[in-house]
């Protein structure tokens, strides 16, 4: 074997990826836009859902496709052809739209397939390598997945033809997000473990302390008291707030260290929470967006570690962390 340093290796990878990107240039440019159209109007008018099928690394193909689209709000799954002929073709239903997968068009397992997805009134769209197969005659929608050599040097490994085959399907299902206006927020709720699910739906009250967890005192509270509640409670701060439970500031540990090294010994005893309170702190809505709380509490000249949370009428109703949102994973 050569030696690794050997610049011809690389080079041979660069010219395989020309390869895979030239054929899928050729694929655009091939497609006939009628069918395309036609695809998409099956898919997006799809009632059920959409089946996806193909044998050996077609197949997992498919199964990618599957995923995708039904990440970006396309209800899909795989059907193995083979366990789709002893009993899996009963989850098929004349509302689905089928898109199966195969180069030659000629794979046994589909082939037997096709008359009992036709039987059961389902569209086929055939992503198909070649155009007077089997599987072409049969469907009636036919992409042309054709590559006029794999990027195998023995030509026979699937590789360009399953690159381009993946290419066509997920711009079939990207495109199927312009057509049924998916947000960017629908497509977080098909993602809540991700960081853009949790940026687009995690909000305030899911990390807020809240209830008996939430630190509070009264304006006419005594530093000592003030003191207990923070220790007591452990957040690093208390919301001070009126007689009808609305917010009037906020003190946090920091400000109590720096006041009781200020003040005199004598004027402790008059020292109340009104005193020592920054008096309308920036708050939260327990429905604002927590990365958007984030936000609020980074992006300016004085970090804030911590906001009180506040419903429509200022009422209080919790405390939030930045540790809290950090530990979430945003």
């Amino acid at each position: 074997m050569q030696c690794i340093e050997d610049k011809t290796y690389v080079l041979q990878v660069v010219k395989l990826l020309l390869l895979e990107a030239e054929a899928i240039t050729k694929a655009a440019n091939r497609l006939h836009l009628e069918q395309v159209e036609q695809a998409v109007k099956l898919l997006a008018n799809c009632q059920g859902k959409v089946i996806l099928a193909g044998v050996g690394k077609s197949g997992i193909v498919a199964r990618k496709i599957a995923a995708t689209l039904t990440s970006t709000g396309t209800l899909a799954v795989y059907l193995h052809p083979a366990d789709a002929l002893h009993g899996d073709i009963g989850i098929v239903s004349a509302k689905d739209v089928a898109i199966v997968l195969s180069n030659s068009g000629e794979t046994d397992e589909l082939v037997a397939m096709l008359p009992y997805l036709k039987s059961r009134q389902v569209p086929i769209i055939a992503l198909v390598g070649n155009l007077c197969s089997t599987l072409a005659r049969n469907a009636d929608v036919v992409l042309d997945a054709a590559v006029d050599k794999e990027a195998c040097p023995f030509n026979l490994a699937p590789t360009t033809s399953t690159t381009v085959a993946l290419s066509i399907g997920d711009a079939l299902a990207m495109t199927l997000i312009q057509v049924k206006g998916l947000t960017p927020e629908d497509f977080a709720l098909n993602h809540p473990a991700g960081r853009l699910g949790k940026r687009l739906t995690l909000r305030v009250r899911d990390l807020m302390h809240t209830g008996v967890e939430t630190p509070t005192v009264s304006p006419q509270a005594a530093w000592i008291e003030v003191l207990s509640t923070i220790s007591h409670r452990g957040l690093g701060a208390v919301n001070v707030v009126d007689d009808s439970g609305c917010l009037v500031g906020i003190i946090t540990d920091g400000d109590l260290r720096r006041l009781l090294q200020k003040v005199k010994q004598t004027a402790l005893e008059t020292l109340t929470a009104s005193s020592m309170m920054t008096p309308n702190p920036v708050v939260v809505s327990p429905d604002l967006l927590a990365y958007h709380a984030l936000q609020l509490m980074e992006n300016r000249p004085s970090q804030i570690s911590l906001l009180p949370v506040v419903d429509g009428q200022q009422h209080c109703v919790g405390l939030i962390r930045l540790h809290d949102i950090v530990r979430s994973g945003l």
